[in-house]
C-alpha cells in the first residue's frame, strides 16, 4: 500500500513539474554521472549564484520524487501523508499560478533501475547535461544486467537535450569519450589529464602549519589561466566539479572572472572529502556520505598523495549495491591499501574482501582490524590515534560511517553542521 500511495504522489507533482516548466521555461541544466554528481551541483550553483536567478536540487534531491520536487521548490514530505498533501496543494498553485520562477534549473539525476532515466527524459528536456563520470563499475550496478546496462540508461538524458543544447564532459572518461560520436549536440570538454576547452593544471593540496587546508589549481580556457582554491577538502574531484562549473558558467554567458571569484565561496558538501579536525591532533578526511569503487580508488589515490602524515588509516566500510560483482570489487580496493595506508580498519561484511585484498598485497595482518559494528570500530579507531595522524573514513551509507567521525572529531558538539545525515529522520535510523 505504502508502494501504491508512493506512485500516485510521484505521478501528481511530477505533471505539476511538468506544467511548471512549460509555463516558465527555464534554462534546465541536469548533472548526470556515476561519481560526482552532488558536488558537481553545487559547484556549479556556487559558480553562477552571484550572476543569475538560480535553483538548485536540495541535498541529493534526484530521484522522481527528488527532481519534482526540486523543479516544484518544494520540501520532501519524508513519512508525514500531511506534509505531501500540502505539498500536492502548493505544487497545483506554483504550477498553474506562480509569476516568478529561476531563470536556471540545476538537476541532479540518479537512477537505480532500468527505465528510470527513460521517465525522466519523457518529461525534462536539458538544455545543458553535464556528464560527470562513467567509471568501469559504477555505483548501483546491482539492479542492472551489467555495467553497461548503468552507462546506457545514464546516457538517455543526453540524447534528451533540446536540438541546440550544450554536453559538457568529462574528457579524462574514456567511457564517455567511446560515446562522443553518438551525441549531435555541441560539446564542451573539461579536464585534468588532456588537453580541452577547460583543462586543469597545477592541482596541489594546500597545507597550513602542516595540516591539510584546501585544494588549488589552475583552470586554462582559450589561453587565459584562473587560479582556483577550495578550503575544506582535498582531492582532485575538486579539479573535476569546479572545471565543469566554470565551464557551465561560461555556456550562460557568465563572465569568467565573475564565475571564478564566485566559486571560491564553494564549500564541499558534507561527507565528501571534508577535512575535519580529530582528536589528539589527527586529521580525519571525512568522505562517508557514499561509495563506489571508482570514488573508493580515489579518494585512497589522494590519502596517497597526503604529506606531512605520521601515519595514514584508512577506514573503509561496506560499498553497497553492487550485486554479484562486490567480492571482487571489495578484493581489488583492498589490493591498493598497502601502498597507501599504515593501517586499515574494515567495516562491515562485504568490507572483510578489503582485508583479504589487502593481505594479498603485502600488509600485515597485525595492522589490519576488521569490525562489523561502527560504534566499536569508532571506540576502537579512537584508542590507537596518535598526533599527526591521517585518516580517511569512507563507506556507503548504509553503513552509517559518519557515526565513526564523530566518534573521533576533536568538536562532537559540531556534528549537526559537519556531517552527513544528522537529520531527525537518520537519527532515528539504526
Amino acid at each position: 500500500m505504502k508502494e501504491f500511495f508512493k506512485s500516485i504522489i510521484v505521478k501528481i507533482i511530477t505533471a505539476e513539474a511538468s506544467v511548471i516548466l512549460r509555463r516558465h521555461k527555464p534554462k534546465i541544466v541536469a548533472v548526470v554521472g556515476s561519481v560526482g554528481k552532488t558536488s558537481t551541483k553545487d559547484a556549479i550553483y556556487a559558480a553562477v549564484k552571484n550572476s543569475i536567478s538560480v535553483r538548485k536540487s536540495e541535498k541529493s534531491f534526484n530521484s522522481e520524487i527528488g527532481v519534482p520536487l526540486t523543479v516544484l521548490g518544494l520540501p520532501n514530505g519524508e513519512n508525514n501523508p500531511f506534509a505531501w498533501m500540502r505539498n500536492i496543494i502548493d505544487g497545483f498553485f506554483a504550477a498553474f499560478f506562480s509569476r516568478q520562477y529561476p531563470e536556471v534549473l540545476i538537476l541532479e539525476t540518479g537512477i537505480d533501475r532500468m527505465g528510470d532515466m527513460s521517465r525522466l527524459a519523457s518529461w525534462v528536456k536539458p538544455d545543458m547535461v553535464v556528464l560527470t563520470r562513467l567509471p568501469a563499475m559504477p555505483v548501483h550496478v546491482e539492479y542492472f544486467k551489467s555495467p553497461d546496462a548503468v552507462v546506457a540508461e545514464k546516457m538517455i538524458l543526453v540524447s534528451a537535450l533540446k536540438s541546440d543544447g550544450v554536453l559538457v564532459y568529462n574528457a579524462d572518461d574514456t567511457i564517455i569519450e567511446k560515446h562522443l560520436p553518438e551525441v549531435l549536440q555541441r560539446q564542451v570538454g573539461f579536464s585534468r589529464y588532456l588537453e580541452s576547452d577547460f583543462t586543469a593544471r597545477k592541482d596541489k593540496t594546500v597545507y597550513t602549519d602542516d595540516q591539510p587546508a584546501g585544494t588549488e589549481f589552475t583552470l586554462s580556457h582559450q589561453g587565459e589561466d584562473y587560479k582556483i582554491f577550495i578550503t575544506g577538502t582535498v582531492g582532485s574531484q575538486n579539479v573535476y566539479t569546479c572545471s565543469a562549473a566554470i565551464a557551465v558558467a561560461n555556456e550562460l554567458d557568465i563572465p569568467l572572472v565573475e564565475a571564478v571569484n564566485s566559486i571560491h565561496s564553494l564549500q564541499s558538501p558534507n561527507g565528501r572529502m571534508r577535512i575535519i579536525p580529530g582528536i589528539k591532533a589527527s586529521v580525519l578526511i571525512d568522505d562517508t556520505y557514499n561509495a563506489s569503487p571508482a570514488a573508493t580508488e580515489q579518494a585512497l589515490l589522494t590519502l596517497e598523495e597526503l604529506t606531512h602524515a605520521k601515519r595514514k588509516i584508512a577506514v573503509l566500510g561496506d560499498m553497497l549495491e553492487l550485486g554479484k560483482f562486490s567480492s571482487d570489487e571489495h578484493t581489488k580496493i583492498g589490493n591498493k591499501v598497502p601502498q597507501v595506508a599504515d593501517i586499515l580498519f574494515t567495516v562491515g561484511v562485504r568490507a572483510r574482501q578489503f582485508a583479504e585484498g589487502a593481505m594479498a598485497a603485502g600488509m600485515s595482518e597485525e595492522n589490519i582490524f576488521q569490525y562489523d559494528e561502527v560504534d566499536r570500530a569508532g571506540r576502537e579507531l579512537q584508542a590507537i590515534l596518535e598526533p599527526g595522524d591521517v585518516v580517511l573514513i569512507k563507506a556507503s551509507q548504509g553503513i552509517r560511517a559518519e557515526r565513526i567521525v564523530e566518534e573521533v572529531m576533536a568538536n562532537p558538539e559540531r556534528a549537526g553542521e559537519l556531517l552527513v545525515r544528522q537529520e531527525k529522520l537518520w537519527q532515528g535510523i539504526e
